[in-house]
């Protein structure tokens, strides 16, 4: 996925910069980038991030930066942010998002003049480069953004740095969230909400889908006006966002203790009554670190059953949660990060949430970890649907294919390699049978107990949007 931060301020800029940016750094793991302006014009640093925190790559920079105003990202892909200078003037951009139409986009560009783009490693070309050039085929940035809004598809946030501000623009459905921030100094423009707050900025306004607006120290200026369909990112608020952080006016920590209640209340009165269920006395509730925590607070306090932490992860040498990129290793150091509490576990029945279930490799090894730890029984509850589709709008799942999703395996298996977005559609109906047979065969693989997801109805009420206003396309294919 990715994160960022802009300050445009009346003093120097550069400590909030840093830390703010810094504080989006659970939202990517390549690279890390500050552009600033000032006196000196514009400067810029990019790291590697890869295999140590954002913060300790930046430290010397930030004694070298100055500046009054400044763009910072954590991204996942290409590095940014890019000094651009262009019939429209000089600009730093950094970019959020997913362009689906690259090809076709680049091909348009060389046939409007654009002479060439730099290949990044993996002969890809950097998507925030392609977006400038986008950007420049218009006679003012404000077009250029809103020509960006309109040919590309995918999502594309975008945050400009220029001598008089910070253009900030929204992507067009308002899958990623656009905070501002203010303080007697200037404003703030970031990704996560509470990247502000300890640096004395209070919340000032949200962007709409696809508004823009330019950010200086005194003002914010609209350019182009909120455009009525929204289609924000769900799984903001199950996984990726941070637990202080507000979207839309709703907090996710708070959103995920409703998740887990609606868990609890399914449970409580299901009574066994579901095909393939029974009813279940768990000793204690727990959710997978880190995410999984607050579902499973909200599941205990509804249902009276005990929350406890069974195992703990262990963080000092590996605080962030998404390294390494090989996911091998990744497997590896999600299972080293769990220590055990064997007086929690041994002969005890637990009912464990995790935000979802992708490949299902982790959540396989974490449930036989806890069986060779003494555990009687391990029930699952999954605190959002069966993932069914690849997220195409925020480059939010690392697989390469459908297919390293566990739900598209097995109806592979059972189907065939041709499959139909009807058929699609009945594996994912929560009441049909293709979808009770498919989740069974997740629970016999995985050897759970039991395995029940949280329902795509249940989830929109945990969230409290209009459905229409939210992204579900990872769980219904509906874009």
């Amino acid at each position: 996925m990715g994160g960022f931060f802009g300050v445009t301020s009346q003093e120097d800029c550069v400590m909030d910069l840093f830390f703010g940016t810094d504080y989006h750094s659970h939202l990517g793991t390549r690279r890390g980038g500050m552009a600033v302006y000032g006196r000196d014009g514009f400067q810029r640093s990019i790291h590697n991030i890869e295999n140590s925190p954002f913060r300790t790559k930046f430290e010397r920079d930030v004694e070298e930066l100055a500046g009054n105003s400044g763009i910072g990202v954590i991204s996942d892909n290409e590095p940014q942010p890019l000094l651009i200078q262009s019939h429209l003037g000089s600009y730093a951009i950094v970019t959020v998002g997913k362009i689906n139409n690259m090809e076709h986009l680049v091909q348009k560009a060389f046939e409007n003049g654009h002479i060439h783009f730099l290949e990044m490693s993996g002969s890809h070309i950097n998507a925030t480069e392609l977006t400038a050039a986008i950007i420049n085929q218009k006679e003012s940035l404000v077009d250029g953004l809103l020509h960006a809004q309109e040919v590309i598809e995918g999502s594309m946030t975008i945050l400009l740095l220029t001598p008089e501000g910070i253009y900030a623009s929204r992507d067009r459905y308002g899958r990623t969230p656009v905070m501002i921030g203010r303080k007697d100094s200037g404003f703030c423009v970031a990704f996560e909400s509470f990247s502000y707050i300890n640096l004395g900025y209070h919340d000032y306004s949200e962007l709409g889908p696809g508004e823009i607006v330019l950010i200086s120290p005194t003002r914010i200026q609209s350019l182009s006006k909120p455009r009525p369909e929204m289609k924000i990112c769900s799984f903001l608020w199950v996984y990726y966002g941070y637990p202080t952080s507000t979207y839309e006016g709703i907090n996710v920590e708070e959103m995920r203790y409703r998740c887990g209640q609606i868990l609890a209340e399914r449970d409580l009165g299901c009574r066994g009554g579901c095909p393939g269920c029974k009813e279940i006395r768990p000793d204690i509730v727990a959710g997978v670190p880190d995410s999984g925590l607050a579902h499973a607070i909200g599941y205990a306090n509804e249902s009276g059953i005990p929350f406890s932490r069974p195992f703990i992860k262990y963080t000092p040498t590996w605080p962030r949660s998404f390294m390494p990129q090989n996911q091998s290793q990744r497997n590896l150091i999600a299972k080293m990060k769990l220590i055990p509490v064997d007086a929690l576990i041994r002969d005890k029945s637990l009912l464990l949430i995790d935000d979802s279930i992708v490949r299902g490799t982790q959540l396989g090894e974490t449930t036989e970890f806890l069986y060779q730890s003494g555990a009687k029984e391990v029930h699952i509850r999954p605190a959002c649907p069966p993932l069914m589709f690849g997220c195409k709008y925020l480059n939010f799942s690392r697989s390469n294919s459908e297919l390293d999703l566990i739900t598209r395996r097995i109806i592979r298996e059972r189907e065939g390699d041709q499959v139909s977005g009807e058929l699609l559609s009945r594996y994912a109906d929560p009441d049909s049978p293709q979808y009770a047979q498919m989740v069974e065969e997740i629970r016999r693989r995985l050897n759970f107990t039991t395995l029940k997801y949280h329902r795509l109805d249940d989830l929109v009420e945990s969230i409290g949007l209009p459905r229409n206003r939210l992204c579900t396309y990872c769980w219904d294919g509906k874009e």
